[in-house]
């Protein structure tokens, strides 16, 4: 083990049980071990992935590749118009109605690059890929995003822009190896997400808040993807930092401290920081580290993700850290489940295949896009299509009676 990552985890042993990490300690972390290895992989092997699909006969598999493999038109997405002016949003909680208004063509946005990427990988038809990197073109070329606005009491748009960039760059990282005669417009684009990720992620955010929680996680996310294809170091080891602060932040239980702040959304947003974890880990990992199995203070991610299951299906194992009376109406949305596509991969986990049964396909527009096309083991779920189709053929038979 180099001296400079002995001197790094010297520093994390010495934080206090008690408290997350603070942004100076993790500033002062030295994680100068982690460097961009391969700028062209991405969250997943795309060509192994692509060769399994080509010959599965898992019918979830092959019904949702046939669908997304005739892909959306190029032309029509081109003229969706780039967000060039300032980006103001208000906040989701005291506003859900206005925010769901106007946050449609951030939603647009990140839905159509994630479309792309799915349909370039179940059609392996390179003209989705060679879209995508029109369509971010387009916006590179506009300066897109580059404007929000920003107020402590008012950071909406900059939580709304961020997952705008992660969406953008994981579809992104997918489809800019194999695109090929393109290379102003890939200049480009790599210019303008290199950009973007760090006038975005100098904004430090609030101490005990989003400086350091489920928020920072985000931007570690896009830090990391941004980081790799740009090979830039420096934004590669700003999203490994999450890492570190967010095993720091667990206790015992394996709870994120900062998200047990939540109260009755304690539940929702220790799995919310999962969303954004694991899917950097992905990254991570993808880049020849074994960061899965990171230690700090006792604890890895596999601690955090077990309690996450414990709450999801005994909200009493939260004890005095929040009530026991727990929102669970995102149990009804499977885009905050994408993680479990990608953990479950990795790891085999019976609690977690009996929660993916009922949500796949899963799907998340920002956060790994179609995730059960791209990680789902073919050996998953072989008869769930077919039970399906027969279950809703008796329907219609009873009811033709």
């Amino acid at each position: 083990m180099s001296h400079s990552l002995v001197a790094c985890l010297a520093l994390v042993a010495t934080l206090s049980e008690a408290e997350a990490m603070s942004l100076e300690e993790r500033r002062a972390l030295d994680l100068s071990e982690y460097t961009v290895t391969d700028p062209n992989a991405s969250y997943f092997d795309v060509h192994e992935r692509m060769a399994l699909l080509s010959q599965t006969d898992n019918p979830m598999l092959v019904q949702q590749a046939s669908q997304l493999a005739s892909g959306p038109s190029c032309r029509e997405l081109l003229a969706i118009p780039p967000l060039d002016d300032q980006i103001r949003i208000p906040g989701f909680y005291p506003n859900p109605d206005e925010w769901k208004v106007l946050s449609q063509p951030l939603f647009q946005f990140e839905n159509t690059v994630a479309k792309l990427a799915g349909a370039y990988v179940a059609s392996e038809d390179i003209y989705y890929a060679e879209c995508l990197v029109k369509f971010l073109d387009r916006w590179a070329q506009a300066d897109a995003l580059m404007d929000f606005y920003y107020e402590p009491a008012q950071p909406q748009a900059w939580f709304a822009t961020e997952s705008m960039i992660f969406a953008a760059a994981m579809a992104y990282s997918v489809a800019r190896p194999d695109v090929k005669d393109m290379d102003e417009e890939i200049a480009r684009v790599d210019d303008w997400l290199n950009r973007l990720a760090h006038q975005h992620a100098g904004i430090p955010g609030l101490p005990e808040n989003s400086c350091c929680n489920n928020h920072f996680y985000r931007r570690a996310l896009y830090a990391t993807t941004v980081g790799i294809l740009t090979q830039d170091n420096e934004l590669f080891r700003f999203g490994v930092s999450a890492i570190y602060s967010a095993l720091s932040d667990l206790t015992k239980e394996g709870a994120f401290r900062l998200e047990m702040k939540r109260g009755r959304r304690a539940s929702h947003y220790q799995n919310y920081a999962l969303l954004y974890l694991i899917p950097n880990m992905q990254l991570i990992a993808r880049q020849g580290y074994d960061i899965f199995n990171l230690e700090i203070n006792g604890h890895t991610i596999h601690d955090a993700v077990s309690f996450a299951l414990d709450i999801f299906e005994d909200p009493t194992q939260l004890g005095d850290m929040a009530p026991h009376e727990q929102y669970r109406g995102f149990f009804q949305d499977d885009q905050y489940f994408s993680w479990l596509e990608i953990y479950q991969s990795r790891f085999d986990e019976p609690r977690i295949s009996e929660l993916l049964k009922p949500m796949r396909p899963v799907f998340n527009r920002g956060a790994g896009g179609h995730v059960t096309l791209y990680f789902m083991h073919p050996d998953e779920q072989q008869h769930e299509v077919i039970k399906q189709t027969q279950e809703r053929m008796a329907e219609l038979q009873e009811t033709a009676q």
